[in-house]
């Protein structure tokens, strides 16, 4: 039996509810499926472990989840706690600790969910974004000057690499090379950002020759979005910045129904460290501890875990259960407009899959 290491980390809000809830689909998928197990050690870090140690994780943190086969993570954001310190502390410490550069967020419409767009089916919309994870706009690099003077400065950088943008494009084009459509959009903003997108359009169109069986185009961040809302049959897979993806994904979500529904895989494609998958729902202290969140977004994720772990057939198994579980009103949570509980969700997909 193949038994897979798990590093469990809810961290802030919702986070610590949907993650166990994620714990028991896993357990369920591994009663099914005699051949693999699977094994938890959860970590407390987050808000609280801040208010207790004054860092939202132990500075020799990634050394103690290095060696697990995958990350399962709730999310980070804290009241509380200023958003720079519960991000940077804590998720972007690990996705860059672990050169997690690739951001990839599966968007299409689950089957019983309404979206905003009147007319789109689900066969109009079915996406991948690909985010940019290890540089960009979030490179960190900048500061701050002159603190409470009329002459206060403030700078952030965004730092484009060769090597980390030829990386991205390259695993776009391939993930578009296996999708059906092989198709690939290119966001950009060359005509504003006269040198790092100009560099990041030159190098689309150079690694485009290693793949002359996509076709691609480009198109503007701002344009893209209202192209998202018009024209969704145009597009399949997204390759963006950092910034820029984090947006249009969250756009995304709330087109295909709900950010509550949403997966997220930070991938090292290399496999040298552990990928993180997680919800990107965030937080969401405001429905804390009520027993109203929305456990699709972690089981989506746990199914791109799967994936990636190789066991293709249990990926599948809990995907089909997700599907019979939304296309029932009676399983849909107050997001998407129903009064379904978290724990009545999580216990309808885990019967769907024993079945």
């Amino acid at each position: 039996m193949k038994i897979y290491q798990i590093a469990s980390i809810p961290g802030d809000g919702i986070g610590k509810e949907v993650i166990p809830e994620g714990e028991k689909v896993l357990q369920v998928i591994a009663e099914i499926n005699q051949g693999i197990g699977f094994q938890f050690e959860r970590f407390d870090w987050g808000g609280d472990y801040y208010r207790k140690h004054g860092v939202m994780m132990p500075e020799n943190g990634l050394d103690a989840i290095r060696h697990k086969d995958a990350i399962l993570f709730g999310s980070a954001g804290d009241p509380n706690i200023p958003d720079h310190i519960t991000l940077w502390g804590l998720r972007l410490k690990i996705c860059q600790g672990f050169d997690q550069y690739a951001n990839v967020r599966p968007t299409r419409i689950l089957p019983g969910i309404e979206t905003p767009l009147r007319h789109c089916t689900r066969d109009q919309l079915n996406w991948v974004i690909v985010r940019e994870n290890s540089e960009g706009e979030y490179a960190g690099l900048g500061g701050r000057a002159h603190q409470g003077h009329p002459i206060e400065v403030a700078s952030d950088m965004s730092i484009l690499t060769r090597v980390g943008v030829e990386r991205i494009q390259r695993f776009a084009f391939q993930l578009a090379r296996s999708r059906p459509r092989k198709h690939l959009t290119v966001i950009t903003k060359s005509n504003a950002q006269r040198h790092g997108m100009v560099m990041w359009d030159e190098i689309a169109w150079q690694v485009s020759k290693e793949f002359p069986d996509v076709t691609w185009d480009k198109e503007l961040v701002d344009a893209a979005t209202a192209r998202m809302v018009n024209r969704p049959e145009s597009l399949d897979t997204v390759v963006a910045t950092n910034l820029h993806a984090d947006v249009l994904s969250d756009l995304a979500a709330a087109l295909a129904g709900s950010l509550g529904i949403a997966p997220t895989g930070n991938i090292d494609p290399e496999r040298r460290y552990p990928s993180m998958f997680e919800p990107i729902h965030g937080s969401a202290f405001d429905i804390m501890g009520k027993g109203l969140a929305n456990p699709i977004g972690t089981f989506w994720s746990i199914v791109m875990l799967l994936e990636h772990l190789g066991e293709t057939s249990s990926a599948q198994q809990l995907m089909k259960a997700i599907e019979l579980v939304t296309a029932n009103p009676k399983f849909h949570t107050r997001d998407l407009g129903g009064d379904a509980m978290m724990s009545d969700v999580t216990a309808a997909v885990c019967t769907a899959l024993k079945k």
